[in-house]
């Protein structure tokens, strides 16, 4: 019988935030791939699209027109998921049939007034507004009454869905701890409660002593492959301080934040040389009005490609009757992601 060696045996690692489980199969990593791989078109926008619904000026389907904004510009969704109104209804928590209202309040943020940006291509400092934004936001939505969870997050390209590729992000705040959060708040309020320290600062201590998952940091944020990751380049984005919500930031810190998702998101455009595709979001404290000092701030990276600009990960068979598979290891990832530059992809781009 051998030794087990994560890099080379098939095992399964817990997700510390949820509790879920994860396959890992690294001997597959090796298997020949007989699919398609194809180059990415390239990013042609123009700075300015008078088609665009979120570019300034111009008319959004509602009949409403942008201003001229310079720099970020938050709306009310013209198709909110969630509607600000209160309604009743009947027989709301049936056993087998359960069901009931739910309110809320969708935002649009757009990031630059510029057609052709991403977050990779923005200055830090233009980065830096986006997150003073999302701290505006996250105040004023998370201080309304009955508010309970505000999730800032972006999809960014087609492939994640996205509908526009103006650069922008979405929030949605309802009366509800939604599935994702609900279950870190019960992983981490347990484990202080076990331990009396938080549960992503420990974490983040026993990644810096490995060392192998870590992309890059600064002097207030890492990025990191976590140990747990679902999806090939899935990276977590950690404060180095006890943060439950990033109103909590420091002058200093939001700079750090806005410097780590500069060089984690153009580490991922030239991973595969293409403007990198993912689903990213802030997870922070629930606005409920209790005290949550189980809470780390932190960010989720979950980007859908595997071996090339149009080659993606999908989640099927086993993964949607199980429970996530993936072949190569998060160390691996990490490594990769790592070893990617951090000058832009796009000619011309802003450092």
């Amino acid at each position: 019988m051998s030794a087990f060696d994560p890099s080379v045996h098939p095992h399964r690692r817990r997700n510390l935030l949820t509790g879920d489980w994860v396959l890992v199969s690294p001997h597959r990593a090796v298997r020949p791939w007989q699919g398609q791989v194809e180059d990415a078109p390239p990013d042609t926008r123009p700075t300015y699209d008078s088609r665009c619904y979120l570019c300034p000026g111009n008319a959004r389907a509602n009949g409403k027109s942008n201003p001229d904004y310079a720099d970020t510009f938050v709306f009310d969704n013209d198709f909110p998921a969630l509607l600000d109104e209160t309604v009743e209804a009947e027989d709301a928590q049936d056993e087998l049939l359960a069901a009931r209202p739910e309110r809320g309040i969708c935002r649009v943020v757009c990031f630059s007034p510029r057609h052709d940006m991403t977050l990779a291509d923005l200055p830090v400092a233009a980065i830096r507004r986006v997150v003073d934004t999302w701290c505006e936001q996250y105040a004023d939505l998370g201080a309304r009454e009955g508010i309970s969870h505000v999730q800032i997050f972006e999809n960014k390209g087609t492939l994640m869905g996205c509908s526009n590729p103006h650069p922008h992000g979405q929030i949605w705040a309802q009366e509800t701890i939604p599935g994702h959060a609900a279950k870190e708040t019960e992983r981490m309020a347990a484990h202080l409660a076990a331990r009396g320290t938080t549960l992503l600062q420990d974490y983040l201590q026993a990644e810096m002593e490995a060392e192998t998952r870590l992309v890059c940091a600064n002097d207030d944020f890492v990025a990191l492959v976590p140990y747990w990751a679902n999806w090939p380049f899935e990276t977590l984005v950690l404060c180095r301080r006890t943060v439950a919500a990033i109103t909590d930031l420091i002058g200093r810190e939001r700079n750090g934040l806005a410097d780590i998702l500069k060089r984690l998101t153009v580490r991922y455009d030239n991973l595969f040389a293409t403007p990198f595709p993912y689903s990213a979001g802030l997870h922070q404290a629930p606005t409920d009005g209790a005290a949550h000092p189980e809470w780390d701030l932190h960010m989720h990276f979950y980007p859908p490609l595997l071996r090339s600009a149009t080659v993606r990960k999908f989640m099927v068979g086993y993964e949607m009757l199980a429970e996530p598979q993936r072949d190569i290891t998060p160390e691996a990832s990490a490594e990769r992601l790592r070893a990617c530059s951090e000058t832009p992809l796009k000619e011309g781009a802003h450092a």
